[in-house]
């Protein structure tokens, strides 16, 4: 049976090298003719040996129809190199048959080519930048222009526009210049750059001007007018061509000019970031003038941002002053497009009443007093108040004496109204932070002072302090309202003296020495050179 084989394969390797021979000779034949005999000839024996493994597999299958049979996919050449090396026996035969498979692999891989395109050697864009424009050039590089140039040189032949060093060394501007290549400024930079670049060849300008749409944005144009006495020279948006076709190739063309090309685009750019608004600069300005007489500004106030806080200080606002009122603020909301004050204080004036625990001050706003109605006037002006609150049981604690003295109300109230818009979580923050805050009241010139204590907010000193006790009863941006449990005073301007008691347990009266002028003070001392200064009263 082996010597069978072996004749049979010795057989077939004769007529496989005559079949080669013959096609070899063949001019222009159609097949593959592969440069090495021994890599055609292991082909040809390899689908072989698959030839008779397939034979003796259906041989086996009539031996045993039991035998479930499966699919068997069409053997490709490089699936019966496989199959072929599983199937040898020795490790020589995978040897043979790996090489077999590796050469088989290099010559009928397919070949995959690169859609990319790649600029030759001898393209415009090469030329620029081996050219003696190595300002033009290495800004074009800084701008990140070369994928975008190489793209379209595939497609269009170009004209470059360059200017020379000179022109951006030396008569460009050094502030124009550094806003270029800050790297905000990009786009800046490209927009000027590719205003010097035309997607079309000029070599020459017709006789009459002529405009060329260039590769920047916002559809900038060129325009080439020809000299009159001389037309060899043209210029381009004022600036003079001195060198013609100074570097020409197949896709392109640079004309070297004296001077850079700017479009109005990038200058307004510049410009804009040069002005004050654009570098958010603070023009100074003096403070208001207000006239004593009146409270009012001297001038009118320059016309001001919705929602911007009035120019006019609180405290000025609140002053009696002429009888026409000033105009409502500007802001959103109301139907005017103004604050509604008076709304608004009914709303949180309501918002006390349902919260409950704060009927009585309620009543002082609305009732007693009519601070209600003046609050409503400064916020429809524009300000802005927070409201500390006292409850109920804090406004029981107040005396007939403390609340019948004329003007004594409001006195109070004031001094519960601060000029600021505050939260409790703001409040704390700021006690947190600083330990110690004095906040402007109403009442002028007392300040409430607030710290921090047992995790909240404390307003005031001693016994007479309040606690934050009801947190953002009604916040709406320009009235906040807080509960505390104790109504606020102010510390008294003039302290009481100590007072000291006699042996009987009576106190005794403070002696005050009385002051004595400079008058009386020399007229003591002259008659206490004398020795008589015990008989007068005023100099003992």
């Amino acid at each position: 049976m082996e010597a069978l084989k072996q004749l049979r394969s010795e057989a077939a390797t004769m007529a496989i090298e005559n079949t080669l021979r013959a096609k070899r000779n063949i001019p222009n034949a159609d097949t593959v003719v592969l440069k090495f005999k021994d890599e055609d000839i292991s082909s040809i024996l390899l689908k072989e040996r698959v030839s008779e493994e397939q034979a003796l597999e259906r041989k086996r299958n009539k031996v045993e129809p039991n035998r479930k049979r499966t699919y068997t996919p069409p053997v490709s050449p490089f699936h019966s190199l496989f199959l072929c090396c599983r199937s040898s026996e020795t490790a020589m035969d995978y040897g043979i048959y790996g090489a077999t498979m590796l050469f088989t692999l290099l010559l009928f891989q397919p070949t995959f080519s690169l859609s990319s395109p790649q600029i030759n050697s001898n393209s415009i864009l090469v030329a620029l930048l081996d050219s003696h424009y190595t300002e033009l050039a290495e800004l074009v590089e800084k701008a990140m222009l070369l994928q975008t140039l190489e793209h379209t040189v595939m497609s269009h032949n170009i004209t470059i526009f360059a200017p020379n060093n000179e022109a951006l060394e030396r008569n460009l501007d050094p502030d124009f210049k550094r806003f270029l290549l800050e790297p905000r400024n990009l786009p800046s930079l490209q927009a000027l750059l590719m205003s010097h670049i035309v997607p079309t060849r000029i070599t020459q300008p017709g006789p009459k001007p002529g405009s060329y749409k260039t590769l920047a944005p916002h559809h900038h144009h060129l325009t080439l007018h020809p000299k009159t006495e001389n037309p060899q020279f043209w210029t381009v948006d004022g600036s003079l061509v001195i060198h013609p076709e100074t570097i020409t190739r197949p896709d392109g063309v640079i004309h070297g000019i004296d001077s850079l090309l700017i479009p109005r685009s990038v200058q307004d750019d510049f410009n804009r970031r040069r002005s004050l608004s654009a570098i958010a600069a603070v023009k100074p300005e003096s403070a208001p003038e207000i006239d004593p007489r009146t409270h009012r500004l001297k001038k009118p106030a320059p016309p001001q941002l919705p929602g911007s806080p009035p120019v006019l200080p609180i405290f000025d606002a609140m002053a009696p002053g002429p009888s026409l009122a000033p105009a409502p603020a500007p802001g959103p909301g109301g139907p005017h497009h103004h604050f509604n004050g008076e709304a608004q204080v009914k709303d949180f004036i309501h918002t006390l009443l349902h919260y409950g625990g704060y009927n009585e001050f309620a009543d002082i706003l609305v009732n007693l007093t009519s601070l209600a109605t003046e609050m409503g006037r400064l916020v429809s002006e524009g300000y802005v108040l927070t409201v500390l609150a006292p409850n109920d049981e804090a406004m029981a604690k107040l005396t007939t004496e403390q609340l019948s003295e004329p003007g004594s109300p409001e006195q109070i109230v004031y001094y519960h109204l601060v000029p600021e818009y505050q939260t409790e979580e703001s409040m704390y923050n700021a006690v947190r932070r600083f330990g110690k805050v004095r906040y402007d009241t109403l009442r002028l010139p007392h300040k409430v002072v607030a710290e921090e204590a047992d995790g909240s907010v404390k307003f005031g000193h001693g016994d007479g302090s309040a606690y934050l006790f009801d947190p953002d009863i009604y916040t709406d941006g320009r009235i906040s309202v807080q509960g505390i449990d104790a109504v606020l005073f102010p510390p008294n301007e003039n302290e009481e003296k100590p007072v000291t008691q006699t042996g009987s347990g009576q106190p005794a009266k403070a002696l005050v020495k009385q002051r004595r002028g400079k008058l009386l003070e020399a007229a003591c001392w002259m008659v206490g050179t004398f020795g008589h200064n015990s008989r007068f009263t005023s100099c003992q």
